[in-house]
């Protein structure tokens, strides 16, 4: 059982409950890294229940990848794999706002984000390379540096 399947498929219900029905796999895999950076920064505790890796296109969710891949750059209509999970309040708060906000950007503009320098996909991806995991605190450091900020978007 994967959590993150389970939370990546609680990002897909919540984006198209908020009107954005056409979630492609980049996106859906950059909305789960960002909602797992914003559940670090806020609460302190991970979203995901797998590392993340820093890959060519950004912050990658391996088993989520390859969930999802078989859709291409279309559209999602389910996540396989994924079961149903009993996420706390914080939990569904964090993804619920992730999908409000971000849902509406498309992988493309997502996977630039997450590429900017200082973010830790640059940091990981500068100092180890191809695929190496970004560390649970890199990232809580990162969006929890984030939240104090006026205007607190990852974008």
């Amino acid at each position: 059982m994967s959590k993150s399947l389970s939370a990546a498929r609680l990002l897909l219900e919540r984006c198209e409950a908020h009107g954005h029905k056409s979630v492609t796999p980049m996106q859906l895999i950059k909305l789960a890294y960002i909602a797992h950076g914003y559940m670090l920064g806020r609460h302190g505790s991970p979203l995901l229940d797998e590392e993340v890796e820093a890959w060519q296109y950004g912050p990658v969710v391996p088993t989520l990848y390859h969930a999802v891949k078989a859709f291409k750059s279309n559209p999602i209509n389910a996540v396989p794999g994924a079961v149903d999970f009993a996420f706390s309040n914080e939990e569904k708060a964090v993804i619920d706002g992730v999908a409000n906000i971000y849902g509406r950007y498309n992988g493309i503009v997502l996977s630039a984000a997450t590429h900017k320098p200082g973010t830790p996909w640059h940091q990981t991806w500068s100092t180890f390379g191809k695929n190496a995991p970004i560390s649970n605190d890199l990232i809580e450091s990162f969006y929890s540096e984030l939240l104090k900020q006026e205007k607190h978007s990852s974008l």
